[in-house]
C-alpha cells in the first residue's frame, strides 16, 4: 500500500476532499482485499493475454469502479500495458484528474436506452486520440434496457481491436446470458474487517488522527465488508469529534458497548442470571435498541462458537488477534455444542424482540431461558447410565421396569 492519498487530485477550490477520494487506490498494487482478482489482471497485463471485455461484479464499496480505473490506467501507460504504471507519462496523469478523452466513463443507470447505445457503438469506430485503446467502463451495467443490451452484443463480441470495455455492477443477476458469455467475470469479495481495519489505520496514521484499533475494528465491523463505507464512517467519526474515545465511536456508529455484549455472554455461560440482567439494564439505560443489541450478541456467539471448534477454524473469525484472545478466554471449557444451542435460543429471542412492543421484558425473560442451557449428553451416554442403574437396581433385589432390555437394545 502507499504511504500517500492514492489520489492527490483536489477541488480547484482547495476545499475538503472526503477520505473515500483522497484515498481512493489508483493501481492494482493498492487495492485492498481482492487478491484474486488484481493477480489475475496483473497477469494478463504482463502476459499480453488481454480480453476485450471485462465484468466486475460485487456488493457496494468493494472496489470494482477503482479497479476499472486503475486497470484502464495499467492499459494505458506509456510504458505498458503494464501491472505498475508509471504514474508520470500523459495517459497516467491525464486518467487520474478524469480528462483523459480515451477512457469514457458511462454511467448506465442514466444512459441504458439503445440510442445510447448506438452513440457508443458510433464512437468505438474511432482509433484512439493519444493512447493506446480506446477503453470504455460502464457502472452499473445492469441498468441497461432490454434492447439496448441486444444492440450491444454485436459490438460487445468482436470489437475493433483498439477498443477495451470494462462492465460493473451490483446485480449480475440481472444481466443476459448473451452478454455473460462474452466476457471475462470477475467477482469480487466482501473485505474482511480485519483488512478494513489495516488501511483505516494506514490512513489514520498518515492524516495524524487519534483512534484506537478498537474503535477501528468497530468501524470496520460497521462498513459490512464494504471499504467506501467504512472510509465514510471514518470520515463521520472523525468530524463528530474526539476519534480516540471507543465509546464516543461505538455511540456516533450506534453500536452497543462492546463490554456489556461481553458481559452478557459471560453470564450466559457462567450461569449468572442477575449478570445478564444488569447488562440488560445498562443497555436499555444507554438508550440502544435491543434488538441492535440481540443482532450483535448472535454475531459475537457465532464468533465464540467458531473459536472453540478448532484451531484451524479460528482463520474464519473475522476479528483481531486481541479479541480472539478473549474470547477463547471467556469460552474456555465451554464445549462448542452448548454454544450452537445458545446461538439458536438467542436467535428465536432476538426475533422476539425485534416484533415484540416490550422488547425490554421479553429479553429479560429470555434471560432464564438462556442461563439455564447446559451441554447435551449424547445418546449413548445417556443409555449406558440407564443400563448402569438398572444394574444397581438389580444387585438391591430391585425388578428393572417391565419390557425395557437396555442390553438387549445394545446388542
Amino acid at each position: 500500500m502507499a504511504d500517500e492519498p492514492a489520489d492527490p487530485v483536489a477541488p480547484a477550490t482547495g476545499g475538503y476532499v472526503a477520505i473515500a477520494r483522497k484515498w481512493r487506490p489508483s493501481t492494482l498494487e493498492e487495492m485492498s482485499g481482492q487478491a484474486h482478482v488484481t493477480r489475475t489482471l496483473k497477469n494478463s497485463l504482463t502476459s499480453g493475454r488481454l480480453h476485450h471485455a471485462f465484468l466486475f461484479t460485487g456488493a457496494r464499496g468493494v472496489g470494482k469502479t477503482t479497479a476499472a480505473r486503475a486497470f484502464a490506467r495499467a492499459l494505458q501507460c506509456a510504458e505498458g500495458p503494464t501491472p505498475t504504471p508509471c504514474g508520470v507519462c500523459g495517459p497516467c496523469r491525464d486518467i487520474l484528474a478524469g480528462t483523459c478523452t480515451d477512457v469514457v466513463e458511462i454511467d448506465g443507470a442514466s444512459n441504458n436506452s439503445v440510442e445510447d447505445v448506438r452513440n457508443l457503438r458510433d464512437g468505438v469506430r474511432y482509433l484512439p486520440a493519444s493512447a493506446r485503446f480506446r477503453v470504455y467502463v460502464i457502472d452499473e451495467v445492469h441498468m441497461l434496457s432490454k434492447a439496448a443490451f441486444n444492440a450491444l452484443l454485436k459490438t460487445l463480441e468482436e470489437p475493433p481491436p483498439h477498443v477495451k470495455f470494462i462492465f460493473a455492477t451490483t446485480e449480475v443477476n440481472k444481466i443476459p446470458d448473451t452478454i455473460l458469455s462474452r466476457v471475462q467475470r470477475f467477482d469480487f469479495k466482501r473485505i474482511p474487517a480485519t483488512v478494513v481495519a489495516a488501511r483505516l489505520r494506514l490512513i489514520c496514521d498518515a492524516e495524524h488522527v487519534p483512534i484506537s484499533d478498537v474503535g477501528l475494528q468497530m468501524i470496520a465491523r460497521a462498513g459490512e465488508g464494504s471499504m467506501r463505507d467504512a472510509q465514510s464512517l471514518l470520515d463521520q467519526v472523525i468530524s463528530f469529534g474526539d476519534a480516540s474515545d471507543d465509546k464516543q465511536v461505538a455511540d456516533i456508529l450506534g453500536l452497543v458497548d462492546r463490554k456489556f455484549l461481553y458481559e452478557m455472554l459471560r453470564g450466559v455461560l457462567r450461569n449468572e442470571p442477575e449478570r445478564c440482567l444488569d447488562s440488560v439494564q445498562q443497555v436499555y439505560d444507554s438508550g440502544h435498541e435491543l434488538h441492535q443489541f440481540t443482532n450483535e450478541l448472535l454475531e459475537l456467539v457465532r464468533n465464540a462458537t467458531i473459536a472453540t471448534m478448532s484451531e484451524g477454524a479460528r482463520r474464519f473469525l473475522d476479528v483481531s488477534n486481541e479479541e480472539q484472545a478473549v474470547l477463547l478466554d471467556l469460552t474456555a471449557g465451554v464445549p462448542f455444542e452448548q454454544l450452537s444451542r445458545t446461538f439458536q435460543v438467542l436467535l428465536e429471542v432476538h426475533d422476539q424482540v425485534s416484533r415484540s412492543m416490550r422488547p425490554r421484558l421479553v429479553l429479560e425473560m429470555a434471560v432464564a431461558r438462556l442461563v439455564a442451557i447446559r451441554p447435551a449428553q449424547s445418546v449413548g451416554a445417556l443409555v449406558d447410565r440407564l443400563a448402569d442403574l438398572e444394574r444397581r437396581l438389580r444387585g438391591q433385589g430391585v425388578a428393572a421396569p417391565r419390557g425395557h432390555d437396555p442390553e438387549g437394545e445394545r446388542r
